[in-house]
């Protein structure tokens, strides 16, 4: 399976992504925990259907540690017990905020007020941006068909 376009050699692209990478550098460099980052983006990535953001996240986060049973667990989260509070409050401030466009409300006050008792502002800036990072990175992804499977822990950096 070949990508529409090709994204990695398209100029324009390029230059997009680059903006994205280092949202996501200043966003990886912030006081919200590691695994919670790959958590998220493991899930916004499940419900779009992103399999090559899928398959990116999952790979690194094995490789930071992460273990299979919660990497098994994100897409059914709400029945498992391996996920901290905190991990589930930004779990479903994620789903909320990735399926905004199916809510009329958006992202509901007690979403909010349980992340919030979380993490503190910084990290909500944190979980915001990266929430809103990975679904452009997933749209994008989606719309020229980008394959999954071939990514490789570090390929990118």
């Amino acid at each position: 399976m070949d990508a529409r376009l090709n994204l990695f050699a398209s100029p324009v692209a390029q230059k997009v992504f680059k903006h994205f990478n280092a949202a996501g550098k200043a966003i990886a460099d912030s006081t919200l925990p590691a695994a919670t980052q790959e958590l998220v983006k493991i899930r916004a990535s499940q419900i779009n259907g992103c399999g090559f953001c899928t398959d990116m996240h999952t790979k690194d986060a094995t490789a930071a540690g992460e273990t299979a049973t919660r990497l098994h667990l994100v897409a059914a989260w709400r029945e498992a017990t391996v996920f901290t509070e905190a991990e589930r409050a930004a779990l479903e401030l994620t789903e909320q905020a990735t399926r905004i466009a199916d809510a009329s409300g958006g992202v509901t006050d007690e979403a909010w007020a349980d992340a919030a008792k979380h993490y503190d502002e910084e990290q909500l800036a944190a979980l915001v941006s990266i929430i809103a990072v990975i679904n452009a990175y997933n749209r994008a992804n989606v719309i020229v068909r980008q394959p999954a499977g071939d990514y490789v822990p570090g390929m990118f950096g």
